[in-house]
């Protein structure tokens, strides 16, 4: 680390060289926040059903070392506007925190207005919505690509209130989708017949092409598995953050990186991930390490895998029943994750160890 200060020092080294040098150390690091709670609002265990929606302050304004993350407020069972079932997703407005949307087993996709906790609209749909996403860079459209019971792709769009097209190629329900972080018209979808596709919703047919594990060579694989990106239900999108690569995961315990552009299985090996849901699994990649790491729910922990060579780095151990989702925040490297067990984890990376006294002394004398 000090070479690395020396030569950024020196102007001999490129400065983000040391950025990804320090967010790679704090990634490797991450343990469980001991002196962090957050506020326990899911009370019962009955999570499954609990549609309550709630917004929490993660910032510790009282810089004491142990705080609780406080609920600044929540959309509750006694809301007219609170959702039936279980919320499956929820994201902010990319472009401000005024708005966010969230979408349940009710059948329902809500837009909240941030200052209010109050509907500002709502789509309704014919069968269970599993996932919804927003387009992070989108300045053309406010379309949000929903995946439901059906095996078509439906495209909201904000500003008119009204399903604007449907995508048709699936045959069972879409259970993940998830836009390209580099083309706002591109979007990616995986269904529970084991395929992915991916989007470009200018166009007219819709579909750009279907990923296949087997990179064309049907020769070497069965019926079943032709075209296809696993063998199991694809419950799992996640692009890295420069849209290059795209990582999916599915019911047949196998993760794949595939090249964006070409569709191209890179046949990163990351052998056994276990993956026993029936739903959308919520798993998510670093930024600005080097090199990028992949957090995926297993079971009771999260495994951390390295995205480009498919090593196991190590296992997050905290929670008591399945991990149902993480979310990663580049800014301070932290990770948080929520289970069935009712409680939201905070990973934070360790803090350096400080020199003694005895060993500063040392080196001013030398």
């Amino acid at each position: 680390m000090l070479g690395l200060i020396s030569a950024r020092q020196a102007g001999l080294d490129d400065p983000l060289r040391l950025r990804r040098a320090e967010c790679t150390r704090r990634v490797l690091s991450l343990e469980l926040n001991k002196d962090r709670d957050v506020e326990r609002i899911h009370g019962n265990v009955y999570i499954l059903v609990d549609g309550v929606i709630v917004l929490y302050d993660l910032e510790n304004l009282t810089r004491e070392p142990s705080y609780t993350c406080r609920a600044l407020g929540s959309v509750g069972r006694s809301h007219p506007d609170v959702h039936t079932f279980s919320v499956e997703t929820v994201q902010w407005y990319p472009h401000d925190t005024g708005m966010f949307t969230s979408s349940s087993f009710d059948k329902t996709l809500k837009i909240w207005d941030t200052n209010t906790l109050k509907s500002a609209d709502a789509f309704h749909f014919k069968g269970t919505v599993y996932s919804h996403h927003m387009s992070p860079v989108a300045t053309n459209h406010c379309l949000v690509a929903v995946g439901t019971k059906s095996p078509k792709v439906q495209l909201c769009d904000l500003k008119s209130g009204s399903c604007s097209h449907i995508l048709r190629g699936h045959r069972q329900e879409v259970l993940a989708v998830a836009w390209s972080p580099r083309h706002e018209y591109v979007l990616a979808t995986g269904s529970a017949d084991g395929r992915v596709k991916l989007w470009d919703v200018r166009r007219a047919s819709g579909c750009l092409s279907t990923l296949d594990q087997h990179n064309g060579e049907k020769s070497k694989s069965s019926s079943e598995t032709a075209n296809s990106a696993h063998t199991g239900r694809v419950n799992g999108l996640c692009y890295t953050n420069d849209g290059l690569h795209l990582l999916t995961t599915g019911t047949d315990d196998r993760m794949r990186l595939w090249n964006s552009s070409t569709g191209e299985n890179t046949l990163v090996n990351y052998g056994k991930v276990c993956n026993e849901s029936r739903k959308g699994l919520k798993f998510t990649i670093s930024f600005g390490c080097d090199p990028e790491f992949a957090f995926v729910p297993y079971g009771s922990t999260i495994a951390v895998y390295t995205v480009f060579t498919g090593e196991l780095i190590t296992m997050l151990r905290g929670h008591y029943t399945a991990v149902n989702c993480c979310v990663f925040q580049p800014n301070f490297q932290e990770l948080y994750s929520g289970s069935r067990d009712c409680n939201i984890l905070a990973w934070i990376p360790a803090l350096r160890e400080p020199i003694p006294d005895d060993s500063v002394k040392s080196l001013a004398n030398f």
